[in-house]
């Protein structure tokens, strides 16, 4: 099916296009050299790469706290990036964010010949495969080819967070059978790889040191997979407790923090944390 073709939708109203519209004008108004925006003429897509990974997790905290209005606010953010790599490009004569809507919509409608053509499907792993299938001839690999484990974990490296890339490449790693029988071996395996993380902060350079870190953290993802933990959430949560502690205590000092000795500044954490347990 072709863009011309008329899809099963209802098409967008008025208000919604001149809304992305007068979007799409306020950014080529901030990246005009002619009285924009200096920081904003400024950015490259290099610069403004940690801001796409910063509001595609502020996306997904808000879903997570179920605030309509956060989500609204957060998604307008996440489509500000869209809208501004786009507008970047362009000046740039390399593509356009109508280029970037064909194109997804294209490839969507490529990739569900079970709604747009006359494929039929029986559930939705059949979904997935044909999915897999169309993605690979996509990119001139075969089936098999786009199926090897370690094509799919050099995907999942290249492109997700660290801690959920690490995920995945255990997840993927144990159905291939790369799995410990019990929890005794990846407790072993910890302990194994935290003396050698100890000993390279003792006696060997900044690439081992780093190197060590890696194992060791990698080693705690696959125990987090064990015991059906998720790393990044837990991490999520750690800081916005950390954050939430030093909250209450920057509300009871009466001078700089780094003006407390760490006795004083443990004495006032624990009185935090209780403070925090009796309101939850």
């Amino acid at each position: 099916m072709s863009l011309s073709q008329e899809l099963p939708s209802e098409k967008p109203s008025s208000a919604t296009l001149e809304a992305l519209q007068k979007l799409i004008d306020v950014v080529a108004r901030l990246r005009s050299p002619d009285g924009g925006c200096p920081w904003d003429l400024a950015q490259t897509p290099q610069t403004l790469i940690p801001y796409v990974i910063e509001e595609a997790y502020e996306v997904v905290e808000a879903i997570g706290s179920g605030e309509t209005d956060a989500i609204a606010e957060e998604l307008g953010d996440l489509l500000l990036q869209v809208v501004l790599q786009a507008q970047i490009a362009t000046e740039e004569a390399q593509f356009t964010l109508t280029e970037v809507a064909q194109g997804i919509t294209e490839k969507l409608i490529r990739r569900h010949p079970h709604v747009f053509g006359d494929v039929t499907v029986t559930g939705v792993e059949e979904v997935r495969q044909n999915w897999e299938q169309i993605k690979a001839a996509e990119k001139g690999e075969t089936v098999a080819q786009a199926q090897l484990l370690s094509a799919k974990l050099s995907r999942y490296a290249r492109t997700l967070p660290p801690l959920m890339a690490g995920m995945k490449i255990s997840q993927k790693a144990a159905t291939a059978g790369f799995e410990w029988e019990n929890v005794a071996g990846f407790w072993a395996k910890f302990q194994e790889e935290l003396a050698e993380f100890q000993e390279a902060i003792e006696y060997k350079d900044k690439t081992e040191q780093q190197a060590e870190l890696g194992d060791v953290l990698f080693t705690l993802i696959h125990l987090a997979r064990w015991y059906d933990l998720d790393p990044t959430a837990a991490l999520q949560e750690t800081n916005r407790k950390f954050i939430k502690r030093l909250s209450k205590i920057e509300a009871v000092v009466d001078r700089p923090l780094s003006d407390y000795t760490l006795d004083e500044l443990e004495a006032l954490w624990q009185q935090a944390k209780v403070q925090l347990a009796q309101e939850s």
